[in-house]
């Protein structure tokens, strides 16, 4: 009774208060929007922990790459692959993974052979290779016989057949009969291929007579190489061998090195050799080491004489063991005499070429090798105008190495 005559004696607005404060909430609206937000974070955090995705929810996108495995050392003792449909992996020295070919075209760093310099380009997409189908070879390439092919690993590659040999049957043609009465002159304008607007100059500004010299790279060499035979050119293949100064100085990918068996490099080989169709025989590219190295040199000669090529050495270094070796394979054989566009000015360029022709006169044959430069170019396509006049015949390689043999 007491109580309730306190409660009676208060007045209402203390009733209210009081009721007031015996109803309030624990928490302000402040506080449960910091719990809410507190919650959603504690949720994101859980799912970047348990989620797979290691970026933790950030976008991201997901690339197929079609790359194989590479090759392991031991792949050289497996059973010899059927044709690809692209340059297969080499089996390399182990670590060499500079020089592994991939399924896809991919972009290298290589030396340009029209200047000395590095140069970015593509290699892979168009290869021959890409053109196989099971035992059908690439036989859409003008005046290639398909008899002289024969089915690799990477492609197609040249093979003696029926008594014929590539040598002979894609050797440009010159009367012969006339080279031998008189003074001649052959000049090979190599590293062509790297560099399409170099590389069609060549082709279409000078005579057919003139040798072209192809490296296996390039987005599209045999297209090139093509077109080149489209104009008359007999064509070579150059090699990628190793320099004195590799790795620093890298031809490019499957150079062939003196660190590296007879059969790798025999491998190695093969893979430049399906790149194009049509030539008549190989040459180096770079190589100072490697062609100095008898042990090494050995296996790609007597490869080459088995094919029915021929083999040019470029005279960079006077130790090549390469003419030796040619004579005891019976091997078509010519080596240059000099660069023409070692200085690549026009007056060098002239003096170099008077050169050549004194050569020509006092020995009965000259050869001279030349880059694609556009002075370069310009300047042979100039002099040879002249030659007729001065009594010597310009004559493509073939014709040059056969009068050599027969001298």
């Amino acid at each position: 009774m007491a109580e309730a005559a306190d409660e009676l004696s208060t007045p209402l607005g203390q009733q209210t208060a009081g009721r007031t404060r015996r109803f309030r909430l624990p928490f302000t609206a402040m506080q449960a929007l910091a719990v809410l937000l507190g919650l959603v974070l504690v949720g994101f955090v859980g799912v970047a922990l348990f989620n797979d995705n290691p970026l933790g929810g950030e976008p991201m996108a997901r690339i197929a790459l079609r790359n194989p495995p590479p090759a392991s050392a031991d792949d050289k003792h497996a059973p010899a692959e059927p044709a690809v449909k692209s340059a297969a992996t080499a089996p390399a020295a182990a670590g060499d993974a500079k020089n592994d070919t991939k399924n896809d075209a991919r972009t290298v760093t290589i030396i340009d052979g029209s200047s000395g310099k590095r140069q970015d380009v593509v290699i892979g997409a168009g290869d021959p290779a890409e053109k196989v189908d099971g035992d059908t070879p690439p036989l859409a390439m003008t005046g290639i016989d398909p008899r002289l092919l024969e089915k690799s690993r990477y492609g197609m590659i040249p093979v003696v057949a029926d008594g014929l040999k590539p040598f002979t049957v894609y050797a440009a043609e010159a009367d012969r009969a006339k080279a031998a009465r008189m003074p001649v002159v052959a000049v090979v304008v190599a590293g062509l291929g790297v560099g399409a607007a170099k590389t069609a100059d060549a082709i279409m500004k000078l005579p057919p007579a003139v040798t072209l010299a192809f490296t296996p790279y390039g987005a599209d060499p045999g297209k090139l190489a093509e077109r080149a035979r489209a104009q008359r050119h007999e064509i070579l293949l150059q090699i990628p061998m190793e320099p004195f100064d590799y790795p620093d100085n890298d031809p490019g990918p499957q150079t062939l090195l003196t660190t590296l068996s007879g059969e790798q490099n025999l491998d190695r080989l093969y893979w430049h050799l399906s790149r194009l169709q049509g030539y008549a025989g190989i040459a180096n590219f770079m190589g100072a080491r490697f062609v100095a190295t008898d042990p090494v040199m050995q296996p790609i000669v007597r490869e080459a004489a088995k094919r029915g090529l021929s083999y040019f050495d470029d005279g960079s270094t006077p130790r090549s063991v390469a003419q030796t070796l040619s004579a005891g394979q019976s091997l078509p054989f010519a080596k240059a005499d000099f660069a023409i566009d070692a200085v690549p000015t026009s007056a060098e360029i002239d003096r170099a070429l008077v050169k050549l022709e004194t050569i020509a006169k006092e020995r009965g044959t000259a050869v001279g090798v030349a880059s694609a430069l556009p002075v370069s170019i310009e300047r042979l396509s100039a002099w040879l105008k002249t030659l007729d006049s001065k009594g010597i015949m310009l004559v493509p390689l073939t014709t040059a190495m056969l009068k050599s043999k027969s001298g």
